[in-house]
């Protein structure tokens, strides 16, 4: 019975923590402020998880690789917009939306790369969204002229209502490929 309530104590903790949090935490600091491993921290991460999709809770936990972060949940954001008095009228052109689920998907991805696969310049685009903080810088490659790497910011994922990148709808690229090829470019773009 101890060791239940140990580990009760630690899943508490492990929400206070994520509660008065600013940002994205590391396991590792999460694991550190509570003198426990890293394993442990995640075992509880995902009880907390679980507890939070299930039904009637308005809190979630976002993920970006070994950060987390207490977040509403999506399908409340009307109401909490409404509350905090927020405009929710920002919106994205097609050319933001198009670079953002480029860079989602093939993240790490240099302009030149995006460039390519738009078969325009995506300078302005790009722009656009690190000023709205739905991408961020990565580093740069170690190719000539050392591009930089860009990715999704956790911006993003709140903006978008994911809790983790593996949330992004599967796309089948090589498919998309030998349709491609088969059927020239035009065809692919109205699938």
């Amino acid at each position: 019975m101890e060791d239940n309530n140990q580990l009760n104590d630690i899943l508490a903790k492990i929400e206070a923590l994520l509660f008065v949090s600013s940002g994205l935490v590391s396991v590792n600091q999460l694991a550190k402020a509570l003198d426990t491993t890293e394993s442990e921290v995640e075992l509880q991460l995902s009880a907390l998880d679980n507890h939070y999709k299930s039904a009637g809770h308005g809190l979630r936990l976002m993920r970006i690789k070994s950060r987390v972060q207490m977040t509403t949940a999506p399908e409340i954001s009307k109401t909490i917009e409404s509350f905090l008095e927020l405009d929710s009228t920002s919106t994205l052109s097609q050319a933001a939306l198009e670079t953002l689920a480029i860079i989602a998907y093939k993240q790490p991805v240099t302009r030149p790369e995006i460039d390519v696969i738009r078969g325009v310049n995506s300078d302005a685009v790009m722009r656009t969204l690190l000023s709205k903080g739905l991408i961020e810088e990565l580093g740069r490659a170690d190719t000539p002229g050392r591009p930089i790497y860009y990715g999704t910011s956790p911006e993003f994922l709140q903006f978008f209502g994911l809790e983790s990148l593996e949330m992004l709808p599967f796309i089948d690229f090589d498919a998309l490929e030998e349709n491609q090829i088969e059927n020239g470019s035009r065809e692919v773009l109205k699938t």
